[in-house]
């Protein structure tokens, strides 16, 4: 995989979890990342914030900012974007990894619930790459990764699973799916472009400080992922020939397999002990 010195990449979500260990491999490659969520600070009960994700990347010599924008306001979506620019130069990469989850029965969902998962994790990736797009395709090269989901997959059954008939993952799938279906839409269109559109997904529980908050851990532990298999598995996204590699919608193992990839840590410098796709 090539590196990605003067390219700069947008992420969301990136105070912690998925989000960070992406900005952290991607400018371990040379890329300066901008990097994004609602506040700049530790958030009250999770750990990680920004402002930390800034400064890992900056202390192991990258480059990187951080912007506080709200993903439910259209301005802020604006914004980011405009600001990533004016520090950083033209965007080549979007990673679109923050958000909306929640889990409950059906008769507990409210219209806002399902409001804001809509929002963030549908609209908000929409107009961001709306938002991009323009700059891509006078360069003909960019890449755009929507950060999805298993539960965006129809449940086995009946009988149906455990999960699916008592934790309620549908409405986060069902934005997630539609996410899917925009990613390979947009993937059509740009095609001659030389614009990249995927989705990727972990193929088991990434263990988050959100998935941890939310009670999400399974108890089997060959059930949990680590994050670097999804840092990996975007960078091999990010370098990968967009002529080739565009409007799949991936699942981290198989795809680092089917690459013959070995899985490095979050500073490229090694390789990840134990997670190794062969």
């Amino acid at each position: 995989m090539a590196n990605l010195e003067g390219k700069v990449a947008v992420v969301t979500g990136a105070s912690r979890g998925i989000g960070a260990a992406i900005a952290q491999r991607l400018a371990a490659e040379g890329a300066a990342v901008a990097v994004t969520a609602r506040t700049l600070d530790a958030h009250e009960r999770l750990p990680g914030s920004l402002n930390e994700t800034v400064e890992t990347i900056t202390s192991a010599g990258g480059r990187a900012v951080a912007i506080a924008a709200d993903l439910l306001e259209t301005a802020d979506r604006e914004r980011i974007v405009t600001e990533a620019e004016s520090t950083l130069g033209p965007i080549d990469i979007l990673i679109n990894n923050a958000a909306a989850g929640f889990f409950f029965p059906f008769e507990k969902f409210s219209a806002k619930r399902v409001g804001l998962a809509l929002e963030i994790n549908l609209r908000a990736p929409f107009e961001l790459a709306q938002r991009v797009v323009p700059g891509m395709k006078e360069r003909k090269s960019g890449c755009i990764l929507n950060i999805t989901t298993a539960a965006a997959e129809h449940p086995s059954g009946p009988p149906y699973p455990e999960f699916d008939r008592t934790a309620g993952p549908y409405v986060y799938g069902m934005s997630k799916a539609a996410l899917n279906r925009f990613t390979t839409g947009l993937a059509a269109e740009l095609y001659d472009h030389g614009i990249a559109v995927n989705a990727l997904a972990p193929v088991a529980a990434v263990a988050t400080p959100g998935v941890v908050a939310l009670g999400q851990i399974p108890d089997d532990p060959e059930m949990l992922e680590p994050m670097e298999l999804m840092a990996e598995a975007a960078y091999a996204l990010c370098t990968s020939d967009p002529g080739v590699m565009t409007g799949r919608i991936l699942y981290t193992r198989p795809f680092l397999a089917e690459l013959g990839v070995v899985v490095r840590t979050l500073d490229g410098k090694s390789p990840y002990d134990g997670s190794a796709c062969k």
